[in-house]
């Protein structure tokens, strides 16, 4: 599997080795050990998720608070997504920066998106099926977001504004200025 870091700290695009013939294909979809050798804390997932949408949904930005952080491996195993990534933790490097990537059924690549991290994306095939680890279990009570549209990030989803369809929740969701941020990066791994 190839590794390539990005300008988020902790995000990492992870790219399977993929081998393929005429029936098909094979390929390692995850090795905990060389993720945690990568980021240097273990990681221990506890549950995967499965998400089916159609053309325009946009799922985001989400992420969860304080001791319930989570940590995430998401992919696409068919269709195509445009990932986005925020990173939230004050003290980091790279706070408030965004980092977007096409995940696809096709390119086979997954990212590991820190505790710490807004995570969104939108669908930009007819269906796509997204896939993704936890570390941690969802917790209601510490649920946040912000506007996938807040003018302070201006992130750009490719998908026509008039196509973008969100759930009612995320559309109740606070601007950035408001949202809830990680001020000490350690307290995420206690």
């Amino acid at each position: 599997m190839k590794f390539t870091k990005t300008n988020i700290s902790n995000l990492i695009i992870c790219e399977p080795t993929v081998f393929g013939d005429r029936r098909g294909y094979f390929m390692e979809s995850f090795k905990q050990g060389q993720l945690n050798a990568l980021i240097g804390s273990p990681v221990h997932f506890i549950q995967d998720n499965e998400s089916m949408s159609s053309y325009g949904v946009l799922r985001g930005m989400h992420y969860q608070k304080g001791l319930d952080a989570q940590s995430k491996l998401v992919r696409v195993v068919h269709g195509k997504v445009l990932d986005v990534v925020v990173d939230l933790r004050e003290d980091s490097p790279s706070f408030k920066e965004v980092f977007r990537i096409e995940l696809s059924g096709e390119n086979k690549k997954q990212l590991f998106v820190p505790k710490g991290c807004a995570h969104g994306y939108v669908v930009l095939s007819d269906t796509a099926i997204f896939q993704y680890k936890v570390d941690t279990p969802y917790k209601p009570e510490s649920e946040c977001g912000f506007m996938y549209n807040d003018k302070t990030l201006d992130i750009d989803w490719v998908v026509n504004p008039l196509d973008i369809i969100v759930s009612d929740k995320d559309q109740r969701m606070t601007d950035f200025k408001n949202a809830t941020l990680f001020s000490n990066t350690n307290d995420l791994y206690v």
